[in-house]
């Protein structure tokens, strides 16, 4: 009876503040409908961070003189800041729930950058926003960073490394020494916890592989401008 009489009083309303109380009436009825509709949450992000250290005592320095540890780039698609995952030949997909901290670039380079340092191999390493000019630089390039589940879980890292010197009596080639290195570490686990245990295992390897070539190779490095 209640609902009746409200319907007929609204009909005899003015056609104007008819449709304003309509207007007014549906607004509600969705605010309402809204607020007691069960909520989802938003889903969450989890940053990682690929961070290795270095341990033991320095080593004796092969040059007395600095290097500067450059730009190390890397390929796409594992340039950006999502995990990525490798489910067949061909299929790459994108964790956007996932993601480094740093860009890939970033963390490789002061990994790189700061291993060397604590190893000692030259005078001082410094990274590239560093303005002193450094007579030998080391760059490189990221080929691979991704973990493939086509099989057995891994991690997989590959890295190529350049070493120049300002000046060098190779005509046309200021690279010293190019290696490459590459690992692929088998994951305990699916999680994203292991795979990036997994990653800092593999460059852990590959710094080591890189700090015992700079004195394997016995490598001879060209003397500094004015020495």
């Amino acid at each position: 009876m209640i609902f009746k009489r409200l319907l007929q009083l609204l009909w005899q309303l003015h056609q104007p503040l008819r449709s304003a109380v309509l207007t007014l009436i549906a607004c509600a009825s969705v605010v309402l409908l809204n607020a007691c509709a069960p909520t989802r949450p938003a889903e969450q992000t989890t940053d990682w961070l690929v961070s290795v250290k270095r341990n033991g005592e320095p080593r004796k320095p092969i040059s007395q003189v600095w290097l500067k540890v450059g730009t190390l780039s890397v390929t796409a698609p594992f340039d950006g800041k999502s995990l990525v995952y490798r489910l067949s030949e061909s299929r790459y997909e994108k964790d956007f729930y996932n993601a480094y901290i740093a860009l890939p670039n970033e963390m490789f380079a002061n990994a790189t950058r700061t291993w060397l340092n604590d190893a000692g191999i030259f005078r001082l390493t410094v990274d590239q926003s560093n303005g002193f000019f450094p007579y030998y630089t080391l760059q490189g390039h990221v080929e691979e960073f991704y973990g493939d589940y086509r099989t057995k879980p891994e991690a997989v890292v590959t890295i190529q490394y350049y070493l120049s010197a300002a000046s060098t009596s190779k005509a046309g080639n200021p690279v010293i020494f190019s290696p490459r290195y590459s690992q692929r570490i088998a994951l305990t686990d699916n999680s994203r916890a292991a795979l990036i245990l997994g990653y800092q295992q593999a460059l852990t390897t590959i710094l080591q592989q890189l700090e015992a070539e700079f004195y394997q190779k016995n490598l001879q490095l060209p003397a500094p401008l004015g020495k």
